[in-house]
């Protein structure tokens, strides 16, 4: 069941960064919106990955892949705000997604190292 919700936060996150990028290529930023497309998209195709993995090491890795693009979607988020491309709402609802993306990947990672 989480790993459902979490394929299913992970796609919203994407939707999410997929339209903000638009709006700040709008805004002619091409060098944050380049690395937070890439990252805030990377989380949800490694989850998916994971769902095919070979093996319990394999599944794993794919979700800290998932884990580290997540922790880093969460720089470019903070950056994006400290430098006013994103006002104080946005930046709190995408961190907000992101947050809660990196707790159930993080419990998810868990949870299978326990049961390796």
């Amino acid at each position: 069941m989480a790993k459902d919700k979490l394929s299913e936060l992970s796609m919203e996150f994407a939707v999410e960064i997929i339209n903000l990028v638009k709006r700040l290529k709008e805004q002619r930023e091409s060098i944050i919106s380049n690395q937070i497309g890439r990252s805030g998209t990377s989380i949800g195709a490694n989850i998916r990955e994971a769902k095919y993995a070979h093996g319990t090491a394999d599944f794993i890795s794919k979700m800290q892949i998932a884990l580290k693009e997540a922790n880093e979607s969460g720089y470019w988020l903070e950056l994006l705000y400290k430098t006013n491309y994103i006002n104080n709402e946005q930046y709190y609802f995408l961190e907000s997604k992101c947050k809660s993306l990196r707790a159930i990947l993080v419990a998810s990672i868990n949870t299978a190292k326990e049961n390796k």
